[in-house]
């Protein structure tokens, strides 16, 4: 139960939605409920966090075949914040939002990337566990995600 919230984050960021986001995340658990007995490690977070990348890209094949359903827009309490000047809030919010949408746009092994990097702070050897692929590719993904997304963030700017 611990990591189930990364659990939810990767399959949301995945999925692009957060209502399958919540059906791979269940199927996941199952699974992993199913498959605890075999499990041999020390790490319980990158092989859940590895059912869960493999739950949605089985999931993935039906979602493939509707169109793209951006994330929703997040609400934030921050707009009512004590004291916070109210537009630097707002623009903070709308940085987020933007900054959200570009990562979304991502290819998703780039992303994927990312995400468990960044978001899940997860080590190079914990995402390669996950994304069954060698350390130097989880770099090289990252290092291509990274620019990517400066690139469509400064792409953005210049509009």
């Amino acid at each position: 139960m611990p990591h189930l919230d990364a659990a939810y984050n990767l399959a949301r960021w995945l999925s692009r939605s957060p209502a399958d986001a919540e059906d791979i995340v269940q199927e996941a658990m199952l699974r992993a409920c199913r498959a605890f007995d075999g499990f041999r490690g020390d790490e319980i977070k990158p092989w859940l966090l590895a059912i869960v990348r493999n739950c949605s890209r089985n999931i993935g094949a039906d979602m493939r075949r509707r169109a793209h359903i951006p994330l929703p827009n997040e609400e934030t309490a921050a707009l009512v914040a004590d004291g916070a000047d109210p537009e630097e809030v707002a623009m903070q919010a709308s940085q987020s939002r933007r900054l959200n949408d570009v990562i979304a746009r991502l290819p998703s092994e780039f992303r994927e990337a990312l995400i468990l990097r960044e978001i899940e702070d997860m080590s190079y050897r914990e995402i390669a566990e996950v994304t069954r692929v060698p350390v130097g590719t989880v770099m090289s993904r990252l290092a291509r995600a990274r620019a990517m997304l400066r690139e469509k963030w400064t792409a953005e700017e210049r509009v």
